[in-house]
């Protein structure tokens, strides 16, 4: 399978005048919504949040001056961009409640995990949809949005996602929403892999003796700096790791018993099954039974 990501640079006037409907205001939208606002890309006047929980809405308006309401239906009847941000476990009741208010020329923009782009346009009765994949660092503006537009989205359309998203941190067009799937397995599901190994990390420091507080601030300089080191140095991650493995030495030591344990091919596994995962869910949520995906060896 080849691999297409598009690059463009970012037109931050793409969504001047635009209003954003935000359909579901859980932790990712809330970090979408604030990108927007910080980066001056859209006025609070402009945001329309659709949530059930009372405190929640309370809680939007107070924090960030956007209009917060119970209906999900009136908060995509007011936009010219719905982001549909609600769990996969509920899309299937909110996309009837939308489909009787979607007009031409909205855009959908939906970071539900797993729900493809057929089953998006065939529940919402509405061709321009576009699916992405951000990650958790998008809170602080530092993560990764992989997305696919449907055909329905026109150069403006992905002009104003492109924007959108840039608000989170990267964003990366593909041209095959496969790989939408395997970015989920990849860098969506990433930052918890990369976490796993920063607990055990902070934990084998303890267990050296040093105390825990001291041993996640070693820990955590060490993963970010070697992160920057990384991309300033343009060089394979390979060639970094044998500049610091001296023959005989420490590092030659503890990547011997990493090997052992099989890091790789356990990561591999684990990075295999978030995308198996993924796949089973797209299938659910589009009633069919799910996909026989041969494994690459």
């Amino acid at each position: 399978m080849s691999f297409c990501i598009v690059r463009l640079v970012m037109d931050d006037s793409s969504l001047r005048g635009s209003k954003i409907a935000i359909v579901g205001a859980g932790v990712m939208a809330e970090a979408m919504l604030s990108g927007l606002l910080d980066r001056g890309l859209v006025e609070a006047g402009s945001v329309t949040c659709s949530d059930p929980r009372e405190a929640r809405r309370r809680e939007l308006q107070e924090r960030h001056g956007v209009s917060a309401i119970a209906g999900n239906a009136d908060a995509a009847a007011l936009g010219d961009i719905i982001l549909l941000c609600v769990k996969p476990q509920v899309l299937g009741a909110v996309m009837p409640e939308l489909k009787p208010v979607m007009r031409p020329g909205q855009l959908v923009i939906s970071i539900v995990a797993g729900a493809g782009s057929h089953a998006l346009a065939e529940g919402l009765d509405h061709p321009a949809v576009v699916r992405c994949m951000p990650n958790t660092p998008a809170q602080i503006g530092k993560g990764v949005t992989v997305w696919f537009a449907t055909p329905a989205v026109d150069t403006t359309g992905r002009a104003r996602t492109r924007t959108l998203l840039s608000a989170l941190g990267s964003e990366f067009e593909v041209h095959d929403e496969r790989q939408v799937a395997m970015a989920t397995a990849v860098s969506g599901s990433g930052p918890t892999y990369v976490f796993l190994f920063i607990e055990a990390l902070i934990d084998a420091a303890v267990h050296l003796g040093f105390a825990r507080h001291v041993a996640r601030e070693l820990v955590l300089d060490t993963v970010q700096g070697s992160a920057a080191f990384a991309i300033a140095s343009g060089k394979h991650v390979a060639e970094l790791r044998d500049m610091v493995t001296s023959p005989g030495g420490t590092s030659a030591a503890a990547m011997y018993e990493l090997e052992k344990g099989r890091l790789r091919t356990v990561v591999s596994d684990a990075v295999w099954a978030a995308f198996e995962r993924t796949l089973a869910i797209e299938a659910a949520l589009e009633g069919r039974p799910p996909e026989s995906s041969a494994r690459p060896r």
